[in-house]
């Protein structure tokens, strides 16, 4: 099993269109809930005669049992499809869920967006599929949920279908499907159902075999954050830390910014089993000659000589204020985590702020901004850092701002106006 390639999803969509019976009947259908406990509450809900909802007393039960801080399967949120292994990221609230996408270490592959038949989309619905592309998530599956409670009509499905579509396409986006389904009832998530003939699509778990991992950006120069540094006797001098973009290769010559040090790379290795080669994704210790105990540390980026990372004089964002206990200003120095560099930035411009449910400006220049604005700023960092656009280098432009030990907005970089 572990050999298959792993993905994040994350389900969203409107608080009432079933998004947490449809992740329940995912792990069901795929086997990722403890089948003693299913059986259990299948024989309960027939005892008590009512066996058609066992799937609702499953889940139920389940929810119990978390509230009673049994530990189940279900709190890992894991399941297995044909092709790969998925980790299902919780995003139980909204803040929680642009929390989460932003800060990276649970960043996003796929979606699935689901909408209900009754109503079609909802204001959240818009919300939550502006923040998804805003943050990065390409690939997206509509699940147009409670097909039971319409009696499976064709026409609203296409109703709710086109909503959708036409409510992506208004930020640049587009499905990879739009799947009409019952959480409640199972129909079309593992097996096609016989109460939708006139659906020819995929079910929703083979539509999940078709999306594609995220490609591993070996093509871009290296970008590799520094995590650690150690220093081995007989060895010398060795960083630890995550390629994030290109390929670390013995004998290239680096350099780390802001640092601004230089040196040769002589060994890769990982756990403690020497490299060839370390590529995106790779956490590794690498020996590097010419570099002494103090030049380095976290929050350095390593790249190569001929392309370095940028080091910000300023750089203009685009945040989401998740939790500010009263108004940013200009002037406002918060703690930006950006990769493994933790630096107070300050913020020197409120250049606009964006309509969530359309995406058009809704004011140039404010005053203030607050929580649940999603704004343009510019801000300057007090001591140097690397920053990279979120287009060009996702893993270097998204970031958390925290301050008074919460994280009160998280963001990404659109663009760097260089120090060097």
């Amino acid at each position: 099993m572990a050999d298959k390639e792993h993905m994040n999803l994350v389900i969203i969509g409107h608080v009432d269109h079933g998004k947490s019976t449809l992740t329940g009947r995912i792990l069901l259908e795929t086997g990722a809930i403890d089948p003693h406990i299913v059986e259990k509450y299948k024989k309960e809900a027939e005892e008590k005669g009512k066996g058609t909802f066992y799937f609702a007393w499953v889940m139920d039960g389940l929810k119990e049992e978390r509230e009673r801080g049994v530990t189940i399967d279900v709190a890992h949120k894991k399941f297995f499809t044909d092709k790969y292994f998925f980790t299902v990221i919780d995003a139980p609230g909204h803040r929680d869920f642009v929390k989460n996408m932003i800060t990276g270490t649970s960043q996003a592959d796929a979606a699935i967006i689901t909408c209900s038949a009754i109503e079609g989309p909802q204001a959240q619905t818009k919300e939550h599929v502006f923040l998804a592309t805003t943050l990065g998530v390409k690939q997206v599956i509509v699940s147009i949920n409670k097909m039971d409670a319409v009696k499976y009509d064709e026409k609203k499905f296409i109703e709710a279908k086109d909503a959708m579509i036409k409510l992506m396409a208004s930020v640049g986006a587009k499905p990879m499907e739009v799947i009409p389904v019952s959480a409640y009832m199972g129909d079309n998530i593992k097996v096609k159902s016989a109460n939708t003939p006139w659906y020819t699509g995929p079910t929703l778990i083979q539509a999940l075999d078709n999306f594609k991992v995220p490609e591993k950006h070996t093509d871009k120069p290296l970008r590799l954050p520094v995590q650690d540094v150690y220093t081995i006797t007989g060895i010398g001098t060795v960083p630890v830390g995550r390629v994030e973009t290109g390929v670390l290769k013995p004998n290239m010559k680096v350099i780390f910014e802001p640092s601004h040090i230089v040196g040769e790379v002589k060994s890769i290795e990982e756990h403690h089993e020497v490299l060839p080669q370390a590529v995106p994704g790779d956490n590794v210790g690498f020996n590097v000659r010419g570099v002494a105990k103090n030049d380095v540390k976290r929050g350095d980026v390593a790249g190569p000589v001929d392309n370095p990372p940028s080091v910000a004089k300023s750089f203009v964002a685009q945040i989401v204020v998740l939790n500010h206990p009263s108004v940013i200003t200009v002037g406002y120095t918060p703690v930006f985590h950006c990769h493994t560099s933790q630096t107070a930035c300050r913020v020197t411009e409120l250049i606009k702020t964006i309509d969530p449910k359309s995406g058009a400006v809704k004011k140039e220049h404010p005053d203030f901004i607050k929580t649940g604005d999603i704004a343009f700023v510019r801000c300057e960092p007090t001591k140097p850092m690397v920053i990279e656009t979120a287009k060009e280098y996702p893993p270097l432009g998204r970031f958390a701002i925290r301050d008074m030990g919460q994280t009160v907005a998280a963001g990404a970089c659109i663009e760097v106006e260089k120090s060097n």
